[in-house]
């Protein structure tokens, strides 16, 4: 199977950086991430587009531009229109031509780009409208009963959508029907409860799309989480077995909020620590 891989942009957004830093101070994370003087953070929401021999699967769907015009100022996303869906076209691929789309989970930042763009006198409908959805089973459990800390970051016409589209496969394992027995899933449950990490068996070594267990460059420290995550050491735990499974297979991360590093490979320093160099 010839497989063509790329990045594809969704929408950007800001942050606060100590929320997407957890428990390491500012004085440090500002060195990594420089912040604005709201103390916010640049982050991307990048997709992975995976194109087969006569079949195109989209990897996660980024923030979108689903919210209305205050909600998407508060949530600091920054272009006003569907960045992804254009990113995609600048690629060759409608949106009827994405036979697969894995969201990794539902947060409104990794699966808000599977609506079409806000209007004011219409309800958001499903961006891609001949795709299967692939979608781990306690992710979406926990997106359909929320738990008050994270009830706001769930996007419930979503949810409603793609339960009407008969269209859904819920995973249970660590293979997907849908996608074939080529494609492994890791499940991690520190940052969300079910998140699927799709590993892509790519030229120059395994691929492992990391979502938010690892969401860019700095996070690949073993003791650094985000605030956001629901259990901090249970993701750290998750985030060394992974780290040293890959660097055990030479393999590689790539990355949905760096904003400026797609794809990293690991490699150890000489205090056998796990560190990542960008690729590209």
């Amino acid at each position: 199977m010839t497989l063509r891989i790329d990045p594809v942009l969704s929408n950007h957004q800001r942050l606060d950086g100590g929320a997407m830093f957890g428990n390491a101070p500012r004085a440090l994370w500002a060195t990594w991430a420089p912040p604005d003087e709201q103390n916010r953070i640049r982050l991307a929401c990048r997709c992975l587009l995976i194109r087969e021999d006569s079949r195109t699967i989209l990897c996660e769907t980024g923030i979108g531009a689903f919210f209305e015009p205050k909600l998407r100022e508060r949530f600091g996303v920054e272009e006003e229109g569907h960045v992804l869906l254009d990113n995609l076209r600048a690629l060759g691929v409608l949106p009827e031509e994405v036979d697969v789309v894995l969201l990794s989970h539902l947060h409104f930042d990794h699966a808000g780009g599977a609506l079409t763009a806000w209007q004011a006198d219409a309800p958001c409908e499903l961006a891609f409208p001949n795709a299967r959805w692939v979608v781990g089973r306690t992710a979406w459990e926990r997106a359909r009963h929320p738990h008050p800390r994270d009830r706001a970051s769930f996007v419930p016409r979503l949810v409603e959508l793609l339960a009407a589209s008969e269209r859904l496969e819920l995973v249970d394992g660590d293979r997907s029907a849908t996608l074939g027995p080529a494609y492994r899933l890791h499940a991690s449950s520190g940052h969300t409860p079910g998140m699927l990490l799709i590993e892509v068996p790519a030229d120059g070594g395994p691929l492992v799309f990391c979502a938010d267990l690892i969401p860019g460059l700095p996070w690949v420290r073993r003791a650094i989480t985000m605030g956001y995550d629901r259990f901090p050491e249970l993701l750290i735990d998750e985030k060394t077995r992974l780290l040293d499974d890959l660097v055990a297979r030479d393999g590689r991360l790539f990355f949905t909020h760096d904003p400026d590093c797609a794809v990293a490979r690991l490699s150890r320093d000489d205090k056998g620590n796990v560190v990542a160099v960008a690729e590209r």
